[in-house]
């Protein structure tokens, strides 16, 4: 089923346009940039520099995710990690391949369950929103899908039943550059819900950079990935349909299904959104009658930004900043706003759980360089909980330098995205 679709066709309010794109199943790739030799359980949480970064220990003294269940959309989750021990309630098979939703087939859906929710149980990953629960729906990547009988709908299915569950958020590290319509609706159904759904721009940045869904869906929160210099990462994608960015490069995950040890490498964008759930899973816990409207409002008005930064602007790199839940967990930054308005689209959702209702793969690899005076790469520290002065001021030291944010190119911001279905 082809789909030719134009954005000013839908809304004269869209300001970027959508490229037309081939409703297909198939094509779906994980958000894994990536990766090195193997690195020792031990040793792999001194490689979350973006914990420190983030000032995590800080915010778990007042937020830690507790109550916040979290579906994450994959290639299922393995419960009995030590990191995830206890962290993982039922959950769906939505391949309905052989095995269920905790039979994870390549070990990408364990990391970014652990990225989220892992206690760091005999030093595994450690999540930054380690109270947090997981709720797994697995689905099929291509390979996958070349290997086994599948269901070929799983993707918008996953979505729908996530929806449908107890999960405030939903986390999907994957991406196709195939437009579904039927998808597209599952994802307004979920924010019709009441959900915060957050998906991995892509790693193609630095080749084609084509837009992926369904991280491009108007509905759902584009995350792009940043590394250590603060800069965004030379392989996330960019576009007017970013919204937030997080840490992405240097994070290390699951080597394959054999769970016998974490590799080196870079996380992606895939990494990049489950840092960004589980700082939503951070305020939500900490302000639980809030709405998914909120709770998002708040991530977007405390993100991180240098004093170059227009007000009222986003990053085609960054969106609105990179993630900081401790500037608001520990510093009051955002106001919450109106419940039923979405910052997305500035329209209504219908109360916090609003808009008429409305297959898949993980986000493709890629290398992890920024490149050096790319056009419009736009450099930003990974997140702050420090207080300053000025507030407009970030003052934090990643890697124990400090972290300047500096404009780098023309292409930097965008008037604000408004956004509707």
């Amino acid at each position: 089923m082809t789909a030719q679709l134009s954005r000013h066709n839908r809304s004269h309010l869209l300001r970027r346009e959508l490229l037309g794109a081939v409703g297909a199943v198939g094509v779906w790739s994980v958000g894994l940039a990536g990766f090195a030799p193997a690195a020792v359980a031990a040793d792999v949480q001194s490689k979350q520099w973006y914990l420190d970064a983030m000032g995590a220990e800080e915010i778990w003294k007042s937020a830690t995710g507790e109550g916040i269940k979290v579906a994450v959309i994959d290639s299922g989750v393995n419960p009995d990690t030590p990191s995830l021990k206890g962290q993982v309630l039922k959950g769906i098979d939505s391949a309905e391949a052989e095995g269920d939703e905790t039979d994870d087939y390549t070990g990408h859906g364990t990391t970014i369950a652990e990225l989220i929710a892992g206690t760091g149980a005999s030093g595994g990953l450690k999540g930054l929103a380690p109270d947090a629960k997981i709720i797994p729906f697995r689905i099929s990547d291509t390979d996958f899908q070349n290997k086994n009988k599948v269901n070929a709908f799983d993707m918008r299915e996953a979505i729908r039943g996530a929806a449908d569950s107890e999960a405030k958020i939903i986390n999907i590290s994957w991406g196709s550059e195939f437009y579904s319509t039927e998808t597209r609706q599952a994802v307004e159904y979920a924010q019709s819900k009441g959900k915060l759904l957050f998906a991995a721009a892509g790693n193609t940045g630095h080749k084609a950079n084509k837009e992926e869904y369904p991280a491009s869906y108007v509905s759902a929160v584009a995350v792009a990935a940043t590394g250590q210099d603060g800069k965004v990462a030379k392989y996330s994608q960019h576009g007017d349909y970013v919204d937030l960015a997080a840490p992405g490069s240097d994070i290390p995950f699951w080597c394959d299904k054999t769970f016998k040890g974490y590799c080196d490498g870079d996380g992606g964008t895939s990494a990049a959104t489950a840092i960004a759930s589980a700082s939503a899973a951070l305020i939500w816990s900490a302000h639980p009658d809030w709405t998914a409207n909120q709770v998002l409002r708040v991530m977007f008005e405390s993100a991180g930004r240098g004093e170059d930064w227009k007000e009222g602007t986003v990053s085609t790199y960054l969106g609105h900043g990179i993630v900081r839940p401790g500037a608001h967990i520990n510093r009051g930054l955002g106001k919450p706003g109106a419940p039923n308005i979405s910052p997305l689209t500035n329209k209504p959702t219908g109360g916090g759980s609003s808009d008429p209702a409305a297959s898949s793969k993980p986000s493709a690899p890629a290398s992890s360089q920024a490149p050096e005076g790319k056009p419009g790469a736009d450099a930003a520290v990974a997140g702050s909980s420090t207080k300053t002065e000025d507030d407009s001021q970030l003052g934090l030291a990643i890697g124990g330098v400090a972290a300047a944010v500096v404009l780098a190119g023309i292409a930097f911001a965008v008037v604000r995205k408004r956004r509707s279905a």
